[in-house]
């Protein structure tokens, strides 16, 4: 889904930054019920270093919840048995640092 799109709902689930790898997220948001990636206009994945800036390119997008998403391969990295799906979500507030 487009956030040009994305923007114009009145309300959005949450919107979800996933931690992709050390200080890499992408944004994915819940809309009745379904999880969509948000892309730019040209359909490309938005993605940052910078959660702070991330937080400030959906400001206008109007979520009850925001949350960080990271899941681990620390059991894949040493080796153990695969135990379902591991992921964390926090809860996570826009005090508009930016």
């Amino acid at each position: 889904m487009k956030l040009s799109k994305l923007e114009k709902y009145f309300e959005v689930e949450k919107l979800v930054f996933n931690s992709l790898d050390l200080a890499l997220y992408n944004v994915s948001a819940v809309v009745e019920g379904q999880e969509y990636i948000i892309t730019d206009d040209r359909g490309e994945r938005i993605k940052h270093h910078n959660l702070l800036a991330l937080q400030q390119r959906f400001q206008n997008v109007k979520a009850k919840k925001q949350v960080v998403r990271q899941s681990s391969a620390y059991d894949e990295m040493i080796g153990g048995p695969i135990k379902g799906n591991n992921e964390m979500e926090v809860s996570l507030g826009d005090n508009k640092l930016y």
